[in-house]
């Protein structure tokens, strides 16, 4: 073999096939046959995972993982899940009433990681070329692949992505390793530091604050904004002293994130602070009939507001008072309203007629309070009854924001109100609500979302409109649906004024959403003992 193959690429090794030998040599000392040698010898390397490289001393042995391995049929179904997502270039793409393989891999590996099987080390390249290529697999496919997928992607650049939030594939020191922990938090790269904290703030809230305080004067800006979002994790009023002064950090961001910490926090000084000011905006009238809601906008944005994290400047559009109003209210306590309202509930308060037009910034910033609270009783106001329509709700028009404020209630409690949502007002507005809902989906929710299918393939409707809620429903139903389902999947007679063809392709839709739910219920057999 020539000794210089090792230093040609792939690339240049394509371009002299395509050229020809005999008009590009490079690679190709012998010729043709010199060229396919080299082809080879790049084939292995790349099936490997390792880029050619100089000789150099070998790498250290791959860490063990002492996971139990998966059973042979997993292990086969996962190579056709891998091979499936290379053959068709990462996209999966529709292919009649075939299920779509791509599609299936977060959920078989969620699954696979819930049992705590380890990955098989030949299918680690392509487990993390798929991980590379899909940002959404990353936290589901780097637990799968464990301490030798992270050994692995210290080796071939391509993976640098699955070594960031990660000790570079050594294991981290344990929180009770006091000494090792100071070490690596003083001597570590970013990226361990990153793990570290995380690690230690998940045992010893406290501990990593003051972990983090050692240090903190001389991280540069964009470091101290990541390392005081970790802070999220465990946030308590124990944090509020180091917050506080981060409201006076040089960096923008990092001051605005410690305001919103802060204001997450319902005894904080700052919370009080920004409570006394909305209360001076925010008031009830009794003057007339019936009580109402005033408000009167701030007229200025003086230091103290900007110091606690009001931003001065409004966005594009935005008008600088309901911008300022908007930030007040949404960092005070959601516990204010109440007393200022006479005792009012929260959902009382909510259907108080609000006046001079401020109705629906006022609302949207309680629906932000509400998120940024985790508040159950106001989330429940502003979304109102699932019956409204969304431009009349208490809350918000948003189909956005009443996603995050679906994602307050408890799971079931969720399900329920999309699954009556859909029921009054069809599938054309439920897609995003669909994606908060816990899966798979329970039997009032699933049943709804096919009722809704079902009507609209009756109604004649144009069937490409419902084909993001037919791939949501092929991964979110229950599995144990595909035999109720079968019924749909013939092709009636078409409606006069339906799409030409449309029947055709919801018999072809539902073909495929009943092969996936089977082939999702055999995967979970592979993988659950019996």
């Amino acid at each position: 073999m020539p000794g210089t193959i090792a230093s040609v690429s792939w690339e240049e090794l394509v371009t002299t096939a395509l050229l020809g030998t005999d008009r590009r040599p490079a690679g190709a000392d012998g010729g043709p046959a010199g060229l396919l040698d080299a082809a080879a010898l790049h084939t292995v390397r790349r099936r490997a995972g390792l880029l050619p490289a100089s000789p150099a001393a070998r790498p250290d042995l791959a860490p063990a993982d002492p996971r139990p391995p998966l059973p042979p049929a997993a292990r086969h179904r996962l190579a056709q899940l891998l091979a499936d997502r290379s053959a068709s270039g990462g996209s999966g793409g529709r292919r009649g009433t075939a299920p779509d393989l791509t599609e299936l891999i977060p959920q078989w590996l969620a699954t696979a990681n819930q049992q705590g099987f380890r990955a098989p080390a030949e299918l680690l390249p392509a487990l993390l070329d798929a991980a590379r290529a899909r940002t959404d697999l990353r936290p589901h496919a780097l637990a799968f692949a464990g301490p030798r997928g992270l050994w692995l992607a210290g080796l071939n650049p391509e993976w640098k992505f699955a070594l960031r939030g990660s000790s570079g594939g050594s294991p981290l020191p344990r929180p009770t390793e006091p000494e090792a922990v100071v070490r690596l938090w003083e001597e570590g790269l970013f990226a361990e530091r990153v793990a570290l904290l995380g690690a230690v703030r998940a045992h010893d809230p406290a501990g990593a604050l003051a972990l983090l305080a050692t240090t903190w004067t001389t991280e540069r800006a964009e470091d101290r904004l990541m390392f005081l979002d970790s802070l999220r994790t465990g946030l308590s009023p124990v944090d509020e002293p180091f917050l506080e002064q981060a409201l006076s950090d040089r960096s923008r961001n990092v001051r605005a994130t410690a305001a919103e910490l802060l204001s997450a926090l319902p005894e904080s000084a700052l919370a009080g602070r920004m409570a006394s000011r909305a209360l001076s905006c925010v008031s009830p009238d009794l003057t007339g009939d019936e009580a109402s809601v005033a408000v009167e906008a701030p007229h200025e944005c003086d230091a103290p507001m900007e110091r606690d994290g009001v931003m001065a400047t409004p966005p594009a559009g935005r008008g600088e008072r309901s911008w300022w109003l908007g930030q007040l209210v949404e960092a005070t306590p959601l516990t204010t309203w109440p007393a200022r309202f006479g005792g009012r509930s929260a959902r009382e308060i909510v259907a108080l007629p609000v006046a001079d037009g401020w109705a629906e910034e006022l609302h949207a910033a309680w629906c932000r309070a509400t998120v940024r609270q985790r508040d159950p009783e106001w989330a429940r106001a502003l979304l109102g009854a699932p019956s409204l329509p969304p431009s009349s709700g208490p809350g918000t028009s948003s189909l956005a924001e009443r996603s995050k404020l679906l994602g307050i209630l408890p799971a079931a409690e969720r399900g329920g109100w999309v699954a009556d949502f859909i029921a009054a007002h069809g599938l054309s507005e439920a897609f995003q609500l669909l994606g908060v809902c816990p899966t798979p989906w329970a039997e009032p929710l699933g049943r709804a979302v096919v009722d809704a299918l079902d009507i609209a393939r009756d109604a004649g409707s144009y069937p490409w409109s419902f084909s993001g809620v037919m791939g949501l429903a092929e991964r979110c139903l229950n599995p144990a649906e595909a035999d109720h389902l079968e019924v749909l999947t013939t092709t009636p007679d078409e409606p006069e004024d339906a799409s030409p063809g449309a029947n055709g392709y919801w018999s072809e839709a539902f073909q495929r959403l009943v092969s996936t739910l089977r082939l999702r219920a055999a995967m979970d057999a592979e993988l659950i003992p019996a």
